[in-house]
């Protein structure tokens, strides 16, 4: 039965139960799941359909059948030369083999999930920065490049000695099943690896025991990449036991094994992996994924709503931008099951959070977690009360100090109530001194050693609830994908026309923030904001990366030091966003400022021509999460 988990004083009370350390928790996240098989073998696990209609064919699996694969999964890893220390990457989208793979690979080795949206070239830094020695990735199949891609990013991965291809033509039926071998491109090839078929080698594996002894030590299980936008991406490292905790938290507060989960969320992203997956191994419940792409799927969200009621969701994951996308659709289908809605990724706009509420029924609870810390921080209380703006209260073993902290992590301050600093953080999914796989990376990353720096802004306010107000990290998060700006100014800067950029995320109502550019150009230099996009775009290696918008300015804003000052861009970001949305509106309202405050960031102020609707914009800017007010309540 799901503790109590209301407040500060109900989250201090779980947590003065035990320490972290004396929890009944196995060493790893095979050990859980075979607990699990051994305790509802018979229960649905994980159900996956190819395609998004509630009639579609679906495959599930029970507990005890799961445990079986991922068995198997591992032991073929074992058998192919995967050691404790060795990698296993997958570039994949979802399906039951996804699991199967994150699982075992994790259980005979050390698994990294990587993004198939990533192009050739990040791929394979990915693969080189981890010396990946298996890479488990897709059979050519149409309306999909991942197989090409992979191939084009092994060459340059000399570690890679075996290539696992997994072809998604079993989960069709006819006709799709008879056409797609007809139309089905050309298996690339040209590397050095060998090739082979993952459910014909797993197949011959033994399903009832591992084939080796898995250590009874804490250790790394995991590598996930963080944004990519970049050459050489951060990878950072997982270990078990931070695994375990999002999976013990998921159990103690939340799911119960009769509960039914819907995840239309990628399985390289820790959301999904470690918040989503890793609850359903601790506490036996059922999560259900929709198409290989998930949200980005044909007719996911025309079709949601009954999805829903063909699985009788219990609990909706989501992200914002999904959120936006299903308010667009008529609740068509009888969604009496769900209880709750849980987004995560990027901060939720309060207009957005109003209208779920009032077409569904059900409370969306907004949290809060970073891949750097295994993900989970926070989260408003499912049962207690939820302040919107705020990503609620943190979960019990999780400490969070807000900080004022030099470069080498030193810390100068600690701040006090409602005060912005630097969110730090100490839990058992933080790798004291280890966050990445490259030292150097951790340089100046922990505050007194132990709490990772995060790089948000926030502050805590008297009831202990956290509050993100901005980020000290200059990174773009767009849609809950993590964009470096340093992407986009570096492609920028080398156009010959070109002296100065700052890249920045300006406000959008659908993804949160969207990438733009304002530009310097050199002295008696000429070029067009069309033409700089253009350049933009062949340049930056990922496409949403690109600048939607690009400004030229005489002079960019900077600080004593030469460097660009970004604040002053984001104000002017936010003022363009939030006149032209006003202006389309037809509201004769502009805005007048963009001030700095102490506890919200950067906030706009209104100033109306006459008498206007108020409502009617409370409601429009509610669309995105930069907060504003009318200028003279200021």
């Amino acid at each position: 039965m799901a503790k109590q988990f209301c407040s500060m004083a109900d989250r201090d009370a779980i947590e003065a139960e035990s320490s972290w350390e004396e929890r009944d928790l196995p060493s790893s996240v095979f050990g859980m799941l075979t607990r699990t098989a051994q305790k509802h073998g018979s229960r649905n696990a994980v159900s996956y359909q190819m395609f998004s209609g509630p009639k579609d064919k679906a495959e599930t699996l029970t507990w005890s059948q799961l445990h079986g694969k991922v068995t198997q999964a591992a032991n073929m890893f074992r058998r192919l030369g995967i050691g404790e220390n060795d990698v296993v990457a997958y570039i994949l989208p979802n399906c039951n083999e996804t699991v199967y793979t994150l699982l075992g690979g994790m259980t005979a080795g050390i698994v990294c999930p990587i993004n198939p949206l990533l192009e050739a070239e990040q791929i394979a830094a990915i693969l080189r920065e981890v010396n990946a020695k298996v890479v488990v990735t897709l059979r050519a199949f149409p309306k999909t490049d991942v197989a090409q891609k992979v191939a084009e990013s092994v060459k340059h991965a000399p570690n890679v000695d075996t290539v696992l291809e997994i072809d998604l033509l079993r989960y069709l039926t006819p006709p799709k099943s008879w056409i797609v071998p007809l139309i089905r491109p050309k298996n690339p090839g040209g590397h050095h690896a060998d090739v082979l078929d993952f459910v014909a080698e797993m197949s011959g594996e033994s399903a009832d025991a591992l084939s080796f002894q898995e250590p009874d030590a804490d250790r790394i299980g995991a590598y996930f990449h963080t944004g990519g936008t970049t050459g050489m991406p951060k990878v950072a490292q997982h270990k078990h036991s931070g695994m375990l905790y999002n999976g013990w938290i998921g159990k103690t507060l939340l799911f119960e094994p009769d509960h039914n989960i819907i995840c239309p969320l990628p399985l390289f992203h820790v959301f999904a992996c470690h918040v989503i997956l890793m609850s359903m191994i601790a506490s036996g419940a059922h999560v259900v994924f929709p198409t290989p792409q998930g949200y980005r799927g044909d007719g996911v969200f025309d079709n949601f709503w009954k999805l829903v009621e063909r699985w009788k969701i219990t609990f909706v994951i989501t992200v914002p931008t999904a959120i936006a996308a299903l308010m667009q659709r008529p609740v068509d289908a009888d969604v009496s099951s769900l209880e709750v809605a849980f987004s995560g990724s990027a901060p939720l706009p309060i207009e957005l959070y109003n209208r779920f509420e009032k077409a569904t029924g059900v409370t969306i609870v907004e949290g809060y977690g970073l891949t750097e810390a295994t993900c989970l921080v926070s989260c408003n209380p499912p049962q207690g009360d939820k302040k919107i703006g705020s990503v609620g209260v943190p979960f019990p073993h999780t400490h969070v100090r807000i900080l004022h902290c030099d470069e080498m992590g030193n810390v100068g301050k600690e701040c006090d109530v409602d005060e912005v600093g630097e969110i730090c953080i100490a839990s058992p999914g933080v790798f004291e001194g280890s966050t990445y796989t490259e030292d150097a990376k951790n340089t100046g990353l922990f505050a007194e050693d132990r709490y990772l720096r995060t790089g948000d802004l926030g502050r805590i306010d008297a009831d202990g609830y956290l509050y993100i107000t901005g980020r000290a990290k200059d990174l773009i998060i767009r849609g809950g994908h993590n964009i470096d700006p340093a992407e986009i100014e570096e492609a920028l800067a080398g156009h010959p026309a070109v002296a100065f950029v700052g890249a920045i995320g300006q406000p959008d109502a659908f993804a949160g923030e969207l990438p733009c550019a304002y530009v310097e150009l050199v002295d008696g230099a000429q070029a067009s904001a069309e033409e700089l996009k253009d350049y933009a775009k062949v340049h930056i290696h990922e496409r949403a990366a690109f600048p939607k918008y690009v400004e030229i300015l005489d002079e960019l804003p900077k600080t004593a030091v030469g460097k660009v000052f970004k604040p002053d861009l984001r104000k002017r970001a936010i003022s363009r966003i939030y006149d032209k949305a006003l202006s389309d509106a037809g509201h004769n309202v502009h805005v007048a400022a963009v001030i700095e405050d102490k506890k919200r960031g950067l906030v706009a102020q209104l100033v109306a021509e006459g008498e206007v609707d108020r409502d009617a914009i409370t409601h429009l800017l509610g669309e995105f999460t930069r907060p504003w007010e009318w200028a003279e309540a200021s």
